[in-house]
């Protein structure tokens, strides 16, 4: 089976990585805004302002602000963030070329302190809605489906910092409120919506870090409870408003495999495809817990009528149709002598022997992404999207302009292969919208050398570059694809 003739090739971005303006447009604050950059071996850290003037840092994973502390850009640090790779000024030349390409659908994020710079005032930024406004309008000039994420990493600094974020119930208000006033705004100009990115992250410290405190592990629990309330809340709402909006979840494809055939290794195995994975993904495709979440309360100490008492919201917020990221797979064992994968700060499990590596130790495994679009199928029965894959990699800009990279080439065609796979066993799959389709800062480290793009930005780890923007191979190759819509992979 080929690709259906309507389906939706693209590319995907976030705004806290990639639109820039960060104090410009009326635009507030977000936890990204002050968080350096790092590498792969090296912590992104958070700086801060103690009532004395003095400033200092704590690293970005699971490091503690001090008491007193306001959180604020510090000088002497670089947050690369603040430009990322600056969509925000050049999101018509970056638009074009994603035309050129051949978009259909272009997956991105509104910045939730572009239009209430605080998360709290009454009224929106006019600024900020204009700005998103041009962008939609710019996108449908030339027939590409904006897909937009709602909240992606990058919740307003004072909803963070004073009212504690998700842990607080206010917080659930305050998004309906954001919703509200963007689905109304754009109702003419989108019709695809992603309530929250990656929703699971909430419960992954567990998974990358070893020994977190068992009262963040706790909390991760909370806060992902008022995320889904309130993702339900704005679904239900636009169901009975906006008939011809599609809304849809957005996890983590937290893919992994027993790494031996020890019984033992498989339940460990299942049982962390449910925690992580199927957790949130019941949740928001079929509106209710799973019967395994009354397990993870019990280890947690969590009452489950906290979790109960809003069944019936729900029940009534569940999703239509089912989006995930996918870039490795990884495997899972109770034999704890095996070798680690993953680099520097984050390890997804344990390696693979069957497969091989990226230099960010990441298992490249296409059959993997066959093997989820199976599962998954199998398991909702809704329309799903890759709405992120791709391979971060060092690239070199040539003195002539040109970017080769045919180890990125490779990646995608082999994904791009499992995902026609994976249409004739019989999946609903309708979009695949790479990562990082134009290079931008990465979301673990910060660094730009770690491209993913199939356009190249002179922008380096330190901020220094031109940001003009360049071709790569794989910018021909994916064109090519979609013009073929999959059939010449060459």
């Amino acid at each position: 089976m080929s690709f259906p003739k309507n389906f939706f090739w693209g590319g995907a971005t976030a705004a806290n990585q990639y639109e820039g303006g960060w104090n410009e447009g009326g635009r507030g604050p977000a936890k990204t805004d002050v968080t350096t950059g790092a590498t792969k071996d090296t912590p992104r850290f958070i700086t801060y302002v103690m009532p004395d003037g003095t400033t200092g840092k704590f690293s970005s994973f699971g490091g503690q602000k001090p008491e007193g502390a306001k959180l604020a850009p510090v000088e002497g640090f670089y947050y690369p963030n603040h430009i990322g790779t600056d969509f925000y000024h050049r999101y018509k030349e970056d638009i074009a070329l994603f035309a050129e390409m051949g978009f259909k659908m272009f997956r991105m994020s509104i910045s939730w302190s572009r239009i209430y710079p605080t998360g709290t005032e009454a009224e929106p930024n006019q600024e900020g809605l204009k700005f998103y406004r041009d962008v939609f309008t710019e996108l449908r000039k030339y027939n590409i489906e904006p897909l937009v994420t709602v909240s992606h990493y990058d919740t307003p600094l004072y909803i963070e910092e004073d009212l504690g974020n998700w842990k607080n119930p206010e917080v659930i208000g305050l998004f309906e409120k954001f919703c509200h006033t963007i689905f109304e705004e754009y109702k003419d100009l989108v019709r695809y919506w992603l309530t929250f990115n990656e929703i699971n992250s909430a419960l992954m410290m567990g998974l990358f870090f070893q020994g977190t405190a068992p009262e963040k592990l706790k909390a991760g629990y909370i806060n992902l409870h008022n995320q889904f309330v309130a993702s339900a809340k704005v679904v239900k709402y636009a169901h009975e408003k906006y008939p011809q909006f599609k809304m849809g979840c957005m996890i983590a494809g937290l893919i992994s495999y027993p790494l031996t055939p020890d019984p033992k290794d498989i339940l460990a195995n299942q049982e962390r495809t449910q925690d992580y994975f199927y957790y949130a993904g019941d949740v928001m495709v079929r509106g209710a817990y799973p019967n395994f979440a009354k397990k993870s309360w019990k280890k947690y100490g969590l009452d489950p009528a906290f979790f109960e008492k809003d069944a019936q919201i729900l029940k009534e917020g569940h999703v239509d149709f089912f989006t995930y990221s996918y870039y490795s797979t990884s495997c899972h064992t109770t034999h704890t002598d095996a070798p680690k994968d993953g680099g520097g700060n984050l390890s997804m499990g344990y390696v693979n022997p069957y497969l091989h590596y990226s230099e960010w130790g990441w298992s490249m495994d296409p059959d993997g992404l066959r093997y989820s679009l199976n599962e998954i199928w199998d398991r909702y029965q809704v329309p799903i999207m890759v709405v992120e894959n791709g391979l971060g990699a060092i690239d070199k800009l040539e003195a002539d302009g040109t970017v080769h990279d045919p180890y990125r080439i490779d990646y995608m065609r082999g994904h791009v292969k499992a995902m026609e796979e994976a249409l004739e066993d019989g999946v609903d799959l309708i979009a695949y919208t790479p990562w990082g389709c134009i290079d931008l800062v990465s979301a673990s480290t910060g660094e730009m050398r770690k491209r993913y793009g199939m356009i190249y930005v002179d922008m380096d780890d330190e901020g220094k570059g031109t940001l003009n923007r360049f071709k790569k191979d794989s910018f021909y190759w994916y064109k090519k694809v979609i013009a073929s819509n999959g059939e010449d992979l060459d």
